[in-house]
């Protein structure tokens, strides 16, 4: 479960939340659909909202740390109109995360 949850869990729960629901909504909106640098005002905003939800349980460091993933997985989901790519990126990098930086398995 240690590697379950972080790895599978949370990323699909969040892609879901974040990229499945809250950022198409935000899209469908015209400022939402406004593009700034290749990415849409509706991911930059759903990105913030993402980054805030982890300092419920992470430092403000760890919460600003996952603006940039969140950014790449905003693009795809608006690249591709689907949450499928989001959730992979999402699972993939936070396999590599939890791979080198939990601690090993008792």
């Amino acid at each position: 479960m240690r590697f379950l949850l972080p790895v599978l869990v949370y990323p699909v729960l969040e892609e879901f939340t974040f990229r499945g629901w809250l950022q198409p909504l935000l899209y469908q909106r015209q400022w939402g659909a406004a593009h700034y640098v290749g990415l849409s005002a509706a991911n930059l905003l759903t990105t913030l909202l993402f980054a805030a939800s982890h300092l419920v349980w992470h430092s403000w460091p760890q919460a600003l740390a996952v603006i940039l993933p969140s950014l790449v997985f905003g693009y795809f989901r608006d690249r591709y109109d689907r949450v499928g790519p989001s959730v992979a990126l999402h699972v993939f990098y936070n396999s590599g995360f939890v791979w080198l930086f939990a601690s090993p398995l008792p």
